[in-house]
């Protein structure tokens, strides 16, 4: 089996077409009347941030080959910085903020990422999370941050174009930058850059024999990976209106990679279905039981076991068999 085939770069046609109707369903929702739709529209919403969280760990995971354990360092950086720059009296601007603090996040993992992408393997996963664990502390320990207690968010940003306290127009908002970062993701995987990445993840040996310098393509990677979980931190920041220390530690970085496992790596589209299927089988399973957590470990044992390749993998080999 060829490695884009296993990591599922390709979908098929009828694939690509279900994800388009869930698109579409997506942006219908909020037409619909319903019963306690904000709290839908809040959910939903929360599961938009966490697709493009999971599908910047994607590219890193799923692309390049390289898993981190310290993910949700750079999501939480950047839902700190919207907090410190938002003022106790008034929304700060939308279309600078943003922008900032998905620098932020990106100028903390291109450091960070300096020094771990020079390792592999067992000890790649291992710095990320001590890196990520570094950072967790100096925020859970440090009152002037917050401390464990965390930080208020007080207002929404102004978009100055549309008002983003409301939870519909914040819901289309936040379909609009997955809608983004799915299409500029998926062009990437198909560039020149994104083969260099695919070619890593294979072989970094052969790639480096050829005359790739395979640290600054990772570095590279490692820092847009960041800088996109940062967006999804802001985002995250900017729905809840508060932020803590626990939205960098390992429990979030862990929970990306279920996401990321559970739809399908390397194609991006997975790191979306993974996203709304592990918070949605959540969700069911805490409804049903205080022991939820017996469940959902089981629920993603049974996927790794018997959809290596994830959900999406899942339906396109049954759509070749049933081709067959």
């Amino acid at each position: 089996m060829s490695a884009p085939k296993a990591q599922l770069e390709k979908l098929p046609r009828s694939m690509q077409v279900v994800l388009l109707l869930g698109a579409l369903a997506l942006a219908a929702f909020p037409l619909i009347p319903l019963t306690g739709s904000d709290f839908y529209l809040q959910m939903l919403s929360q599961m938009m941030i966490l697709a493009i969280f999971a599908m910047s760990l994607d590219l890193l995971q799923g692309v390049t080959g390289l898993v981190s354990l310290g993910h949700a360092a750079y999501f939480g950086l950047a839902g700190y910085a919207l907090a410190f720059l938002t003022p106790a009296d008034k929304a700060i601007s939308l279309w600078w903020s943003l922008p900032l603090a998905a620098l932020a996040a990106g100028l903390a993992a291109l450091v960070i990422g300096f020094f771990v992408v020079r390792t592999r393997g067992i000890y790649f996963i291992m710095v990320t999370m001590a890196f990520a664990q570094m950072v967790f502390y100096l925020f859970f320990d440090n009152k002037a941050l917050g401390g464990s207690d965390g930080v208020y968010v007080y207002f929404r940003p102004d978009a100055t174009l549309f008002d983003l306290e409301s939870k519909t127009v914040f819901y289309y908002f936040t379909l609009a930058v997955l809608v983004i970062v799915y299409l500029l993701l998926r062009r990437l995987l198909f560039s020149p850059f994104g083969r260099v990445l695919a070619g890593i993840r294979v072989n970094e040996h052969r790639m480096r024999a050829v005359g790739y310098g395979t640290f600054g393509y990772k570095l590279a990677a490692f820092t847009l990976a960041g800088t996109l979980a940062g967006v999804a931190g802001y985002l995250w920041a900017a729905q809840t209106g508060f932020v803590n220390p626990e939205l960098m530690g390992f429990h979030m970085s862990a929970h990306a990679i279920m996401m990321v496992i559970l739809g399908g790596m390397g194609n991006f589209a997975g790191a979306i279905v993974g996203a709304f299927a592990f918070e949605y089988v959540m969700h069911f399973f805490k409804d049903l039981t205080k022991h939820w957590q017996l469940l959902m470990g089981s629920f993603i044992v049974l996927v790794v076991v018997f959809a290596p390749r994830g959900l999406l993998g899942l339906a396109s080999g049954r759509q070749k068999g049933d081709g067959a």
